[in-house]
């Protein structure tokens, strides 16, 4: 369905493609690989956000498919970046709060309570930023929430798109 819809934005005269979702990006390779223009992969945007800071260590935190499949962190481990993720009872406080609150626009004090505990542990496992891999999470938590510098992937991608098109 995605291939469908970025050949259809080719042939309408994109320029680019983007993916909106961290998660969907598990499709990105098959999807570069049916369009002839760019894709602009949010790992990618992050791991060169990351090295413009000169960080090499990261916690992430995403959906449960973010965090567990190489897709996003590959990408950052070809920039030399180390990814931590939270253990396994975090990672499904983490995946369980995007789909059952963030999804449906609920934004409980609870959950960021939670959630900056998830991370507290993350930066005292040796992370010493963290990447917020799901378009929600920033609505969240904020920086100033944040001991640790955040990476919200869903700005940076923005960004990326931004500057692409200024720069053709």
């Amino acid at each position: 369905m995605l291939s469908d819809i970025a050949l259809k934005l080719e042939n309408a005269g994109a320029d680019c493609v983007l993916i909106g979702c961290n998660t969907a990006h598990l499709i990105a390779d098959e999807l570069k690989q049916k369009i002839h223009i760019p894709l602009l992969h949010i790992a990618k945007e992050t791991a060169k956000e990351i090295m413009h800071h000169k960080i090499r260590k990261v916690g992430l935190i995403g959906t449960k498919f973010t965090m567990e499949n190489s897709f996003f962190t590959e990408h950052l481990a070809a920039a030399g970046i180390e990814t931590i993720i939270p253990e396994m009872n975090d990672r499904d406080i983490i995946h369980d709060a995007i789909l059952n609150e963030f999804s449906k626009g609920i934004f409980i004090e609870e959950t960021k309570k939670k959630y900056l505990q998830i991370i507290d542990k993350l930066q005292q496992n040796g992370a010493d930023a963290i990447i917020f891999g799901c378009t929600e999470i920033s609505l969240l938590i904020t920086q100033a929430d944040c001991s640790l510098q955040i990476f919200d992937t869903t700005a940076i991608h923005a960004k990326a798109a931004a500057d692409f098109a200024l720069s053709n």
